[in-house]
């Protein structure tokens, strides 16, 4: 019997990633148009993927508290389980590894934020709705976009220069995101086996700016260098940009080394099998080399 999936944010670059492979697995999937009846949307549904997100992190502390709650609603009405792409806000500077037994102790804004809508499924888990929150560190994507990749990383790769955010020798967690829609699929998949709420850590890739540097220096031969983002600037532009006044108030994170457990995600999916490091990069390159050329 195939199954069907409502995508929340269904353009967006979770959601484009999401919707692939639900349909790569075989599933249905809706994009749900925002403005509409989630509830009716969610209609007949048997999971709904919540990658809706204000853009430049706009008046989170408004906006996420009620999408959380469409969605629960919208869950509630359908009994559909949901499917929460989670970050590591939560966690603030505490040593790692994390995982789903690491305190919540944020120490931002953002982080409280989402340590309250968290609380918000795990509530509703407990009233019947089954949540899995598959929990990732910054996402990366092969298509050009507004993914790390792009926005930091490689903003200066036309001329030899890759852009570390902090601490070029700081590793933290990142997502590869076709591997996470992948993983998140093969859960949803086993969702009857699992509790009411899930939280599971996505492991995907940990590395710092200096490895990303060295790994692309061995795939092309590049000699490239690695500089500090002028962090001035959003200093200058906050007054009028908003995302970089949000994304000042995130800075710690790019000075905390930090990964994410593989324990969990490797009990519940023991044949997952992420892409490897030099083959992420060889497809991030794929994508950006003919730009770079031409720069």
């Amino acid at each position: 019997m195939t199954q069907t999936a409502l995508i929340l944010g269904a353009s967006g670059k979770i959601g484009r990633h999401f919707t692939n492979a639900f349909r790569a697995a075989g599933w249905q999937t809706r994009a749900y148009v925002r403005g509409t009846d989630m509830s009716a949307a969610a209609r007949g549904c048997d999971v709904i993927v919540n990658g809706m997100n204000p853009p430049a992190y706009h008046d989170w502390q408004t906006i996420l508290p009620q999408i959380t709650a469409q969605v629960i609603g919208a869950a509630k009405a359908s009994g559909a389980t949901i499917l929460f792409p989670g970050n590591v806000y939560v966690y603030g500077t505490q040593p790692g590894p994390w995982s789903a037994d690491t305190p919540h102790k944020p120490c931002s804004r953002k982080g409280t934020v989402r340590a309250a809508i968290e609380g918000q499924y795990r509530a509703a888990a407990a009233k019947g709705v089954q949540t899995i929150l598959l929990r990732a560190g910054d996402f990366l994507a092969p298509e050009l976009g507004d993914s790390h990749v792009d926005m930091i990383y490689l903003r200066a790769y036309s001329k030899g220069v890759i852009t570390t955010m902090g601490d070029p020798d700081v590793e933290r967690a990142h997502a590869w995101l076709p591997d996470m829609a992948r993983a998140a699929v093969m859960l949803a998949q086993k969702r009857a086996d699992l509790p009411a709420f899930s939280d599971i850590p996505f492991p995907g890739l940990t590395f710092s700016t200096a490895q990303l540097a060295r790994g692309l220096e061995r795939l092309t031969g590049r000699n490239l260098t690695v500089k500090p983002f002028p962090w001035w600037l959003f200093g200058v532009a906050a007054p009028v940009w908003e995302l970089a006044r949000e994304m000042k108030e995130m800075r710690y994170l790019f000075n905390t080394p930090h990964r994410l457990s593989p324990e969990a995600l490797a009990q519940i999916l023991p044949d997952f099998q992420p892409a490897p490091f030099e083959r992420v990069l060889a497809e991030i390159l794929d994508q950006r080399t003919p730009r770079a050329a031409a720069a």
